[in-house]
């Protein structure tokens, strides 16, 4: 103990020991942590191999509008697509990183609205305030701003609206 302040000095090694003896096995098994992470791996590894083409029509569905504006969001021409479903080809890794995050929000967001798809799909076309104004929909093209539509989800889902 330090005399003037009274303070003791931290000892780490008998911090993690009691931190293992309070939650159990945490720290003898690493592989719970990485559980979670095998999915994001093989998230990349879709990413990288490229998703079909058909998934923007899958988008497109999900969005309630037709393939030609989901072609807009993500920035693919419309002769590209039709060589690209013709051929059965695959979508690069950005396009399929964008399709791949734009799915992943509307799921989240369908089931933040208790599986109201109408109401979702009429919140995704009204301007926000929390997103500059912005209709979330304007926001789709990029994955920052696919993250902030996330952000504002979660603040309806847990209430924090501030």
């Amino acid at each position: 103990m330090n005399k003037r302040t009274n303070i003791r000095p931290f000892k780490t090694k008998k911090s993690i020991l009691k931190a293992q003896d309070t939650q159990g096995t945490m720290l003898e098994e690493p592989a719970a942590y990485y559980q979670v992470n095998d999915s994001y791996m093989h998230r990349i590894g879709t990413i990288r191999k490229g998703v079909s083409y058909e998934e923007l029509v899958h988008v497109g569905d999900m969005l309630d509008i037709p393939v030609k504006s989901v072609l807009t969001i993500v920035g693919i021409p419309q002769t590209s697509y039709n060589k690209g479903k013709r051929e059965h080809a695959l979508l690069g890794s950005r396009d399929s990183e964008l399709v791949l995050s734009i799915k992943s929000l509307l799921m989240y967001g369908t089931k933040v609205f208790n599986n109201e798809e109408d109401k979702f799909h009429r919140w995704l076309k009204k301007p926000n305030i929390s997103l500059g104004g912005e209709t979330p929909t304007n926001l789709l093209d990029t994955i920052t701003g696919i993250q902030e539509i996330r952000n504002c989800l979660d603040r309806i889902e847990y209430g924090n609206f501030s």
